[in-house]
């Protein structure tokens, strides 16, 4: 039987990438670069200086600025994006995530979240569902960023369940990818289609909780 759950956040819980998209977008324009929708999704799941990063190389200025200089240009990001966060409500939640979360509780399966956003409580408080997960793991805490297993590792050990005894949900490749090198049972919510995933749905509404913890 399995004995917890471990959650990325955007894309799995609520779909803030939009809002991501748009704060990058016009960071990378002040700065003279051009990105899409389909250069952002390279963007899901990795930290936010890994994302300035991935940017800056892509408008090939990956070497024009300093250290403090990025700290300052992924702050700016992050001021814009919080401010288009303004009016996140639990109407905001993906489908199913709330039934899902309230089948935990009863069934006292602790949660956790694994996700590179260091907005994650904030974002969770405007979403009403704060009180249902037992931990949050901070990035600031992390050496690796996703695809690389160590938040999905430091999640299960926070809700002191092996990974082996874990089930994660993950929206994107590099999750899945972290997930399945931590040894936790990986669940894709997706419509694209993510490998290795051991399960995938389109959304939460479409998994029986009681299935999944006898995986």
């Amino acid at each position: 039987m399995k004995k917890g759950f471990v959650f990325d956040l955007d894309g799995v819980i609520t779909d803030t990438a939009k809002f991501h998209y748009i704060a990058w977008k016009n960071l990378a324009a002040e700065l003279g670069i051009t990105i899409d929708e389909q250069f952002n999704e390279t963007l899901k799941g990795i930290s936010r200086m890994d994302s300035l990063d991935r940017i800056l190389a892509f408008g090939k200025r990956e070497n024009a600025f300093s250290a403090a200089e990025k700290a300052t240009l992924a702050q700016k990001k992050n001021d814009h994006y919080i401010e288009l966060l303004a009016n996140l409500s639990a109407a905001d939640l993906l489908p199913g995530v709330h039934e899902f979360l309230m089948q935990a509780q009863q069934r006292k399966i602790p949660c956790a979240v694994a996700s590179a956003s260091k907005n994650a409580p904030m974002i969770l408080t405007k979403l009403g569902v704060m009180d249902l997960f037992a931990h949050i793991v901070d990035p600031a805490t992390l050496t690796h960023s996703k695809p690389h297993p160590e938040i999905f590792i430091k999640a299960a050990e926070s809700i002191h369940v092996a990974p082996e005894e874990a089930i994660g949900f993950e929206d994107a490749q590099s999750g899945i990818n972290g997930l399945k090198a931590a040894g936790i049972y990986a669940v894709g919510i997706s419509t694209d289609v993510l490998a290795g995933a051991d399960l995938q749905v389109k959304d939460m509404t479409e998994l029986s909780i009681d299935a999944l913890l006898k995986q």
